[in-house]
């Protein structure tokens, strides 16, 4: 175990990290954000939201 302890600590970051950005992803799309069009429905015609 002592070997790989520095692997598991940047699989927990990295694991961490990828969460915080869904969450972050999951946030915006609720506030009408999206990657596709950036809220602009003026651009997109609004089918992104």
């Amino acid at each position: 175990m002592e070997n790989y302890i520095g692997t598991f600590i940047v699989f927990v970051i990295l694991v961490i990290v990828v969460c915080l950005v869904i969450r972050s992803m999951i946030s915006d799309k609720k506030k009408g954000k999206s990657l596709q069009c950036g809220g602009d429905c003026k651009k997109c015609g609004g089918h992104c939201h």
